[in-house]
């Protein structure tokens, strides 16, 4: 398949270890073109996103999308890394450093902007892993460059569920839900969230599964090992290997819909009061409101379709 077959996307990352499994993935569908890769502080910050980003196309060992950095800090608040969940350096603390690869010197959120706006309307999606800080600055900055995007997929929200950070609220909303807020209410066409619900139940990596991507190919072997923190702390929340991927899951449902189960449009507004239920992002699954739907909510995914588009894309024998 030639490149101008190929569907060009926008990815943007805080990149830890999901994220890294995630990209891998996208980096070996034939279907897609990256045409950059921005990233934002959120996991680790935003220049550690960065180096992260490059150590995976590096492995991935396909072609190499351009890596800017964008917004080093939240809106307004200030940020809260999930060291915990992928080490101190997002990728598991076993030692992964890009070893040839540079970053871009210019912005990314600029970088973005102006590829939109040679764009023709809808020829580029957006795959968004990360906090919104980078898509609310575009947005402020150039709301008709991001009009020209087709779909923007976001992994955020807690779906139809629990949230992963508060009893409500899901990581990346609730790290910057001002910048979530900015893009719920935008208006943009065709906005997904990829809720932390899809990746849970049937859909979550088993013991056999987990096995199967880390013997199945170097790259299923780095896709795993870099999630020894996630491991680690799953074995103690659900007593054996498990993996719950939500940017993985999030970047299945942009690239092979097919494999999503269950997408609705509701109506949806992002919680920025101080209090206990901030970042959480309230579903009007009633119509209660009465207002217009404005976002999809991607809950389910079905399992076997998304872990067969793990296997394929990271060349799983």
């Amino acid at each position: 398949m030639n490149t101008t077959s190929k569907k060009k996307i926008i990815i943007d990352t805080d990149c830890g270890s999901d994220d890294a499994m995630a990209i891998a993935m996208a980096l070996n569908d034939p279907a897609y073109e990256i045409v950059l890769i921005t990233t934002v502080s959120g996991n680790v910050d935003v220049k550690q996103a960065a180096a992260n980003t490059l150590t995976t196309i590096e492995y991935a060992g396909t072609y190499e999308p351009p890596v800017y950095i964008g917004a080093e800090k939240m809106l307004l608040r200030e940020l809260v890394f999930a060291h915990e969940t992928h080490g101190n350096d997002g990728m598991g603390d076993i030692g992964l450093a890009p070893k040839r690869l540079k970053v871009q010197s210019e912005n990314g959120i600029l970088k973005m902007l102006d590829t939109l706006r040679e764009s023709e309307a809808g020829e580029i999606d957006i795959v968004a892993l990360g906090p919104l800080t980078n898509l609310a600055l575009a947005i402020r900055l150039d709301y008709e460059a991001m009009k020209k995007a087709g779909r923007i997929v976001i992994m955020g929200t807690a779906g139809l569920g629990a949230g992963n950070v508060s009893p409500v609220a899901e990581f990346n909303i609730w790290q910057d839900a001002e910048a979530a807020k900015i893009v719920t209410e935008s208006g943009l066409g065709e906005i997904i969230y990829v809720g932390w619900d899809a990746c849970l139940g049937d859909s979550m990596l088993n013991p056999q599964e987990i096995k199967k991507i880390r013997n199945g190919s170097e790259l299923g072997k780095f896709a795993i090992d870099c999630n020894k923190k996630l491991l680690q702390m799953n074995r103690e929340r659900f007593g054996d290997d498990y993996l719950d991927m939500a940017d993985p899951s999030a970047m299945a449902a942009a690239l092979y819909p097919e494999c999503i189960d269950k997408c609705e449009k509701y109506y949806c507004e992002v919680d920025v009061t101080n209090g206990p239920s901030y970042g959480a992002v309230l579903v009007d699954v009633n119509h209660f409101s009465g207002k217009e739907p404005n976002v999809y909510i991607c809950s389910k995914l079905h399992a076997d379709k998304y872990k067969d588009y793990i296997y394929r894309t990271l060349k799983i024998q």
